[in-house]
């Protein structure tokens, strides 16, 4: 996964500078430091990315959490900040806000998909006739069981499109 996200990342921007008529955006921006949340594997996976984007300008480093161990490239020993150092506390404020942005994000899409119904994938039933559907069926198994007769004779529903739900369902 950490390789697939540095890939577009990176790609993201080659074809955004590549394109002159782009307006500038984030992704015309090089940062100046990949920071990656895991230990020397996870940085050799992100300086393997890097190396293959051919992206040499952008230094990285890895931060892994069980001893708050920084590990640079070219140095087999992880640095170890002192708890009371602003630096290992500004590591561990971006390393806890990428953990809030990721796990927001994931809930997000997890509560998106509990929204979501077999109803949905039926072309031409948008957010109005599924509702009108589940209130008077009660469940899209009521929906199944009803007859094309039956979901036709809803407000909005043709005969042609309660044929289709039939057949998609």
């Amino acid at each position: 996964m950490l390789s697939e996200v540095l890939r577009r990342r990176f790609a993201r921007s080659a074809q955004e500078n590549a394109d002159t008529t782009a307006r500038e955006n984030a992704w015309d921006i090089m940062p100046d430091l990949v920071l990656i949340d895991g230990g020397k594997g996870q940085l050799n996976t992100a300086l393997k990315v890097l190396d293959e984007m051919s992206v040499s300008s952008v230094a990285a480093a890895s931060i892994a959490k069980a001893n708050e161990e920084v590990f640079i490239p070219q140095q087999a020993t992880p640095i170890t900040l002192p708890d009371t150092s602003p630096a290992r506390q500004l590591l561990q404020r971006i390393r806890d806000e990428a953990h809030r942005f990721a796990i927001s994000y994931h809930r997000n899409i997890r509560s998106k998909e509990a929204l979501t119904s077999v109803l949905d994938g039926i072309p031409g039933i948008g957010p109005k006739r599924k509702r009108v559907l589940l209130e008077k069926f009660g469940s899209v198994q009521g929906i199944r069981e009803a007859s094309v007769e039956e979901l036709s004779k809803i407000k909005g529903i043709t005969q042609g499109q309660a044929r289709k739900i039939k057949e998609y369902l």
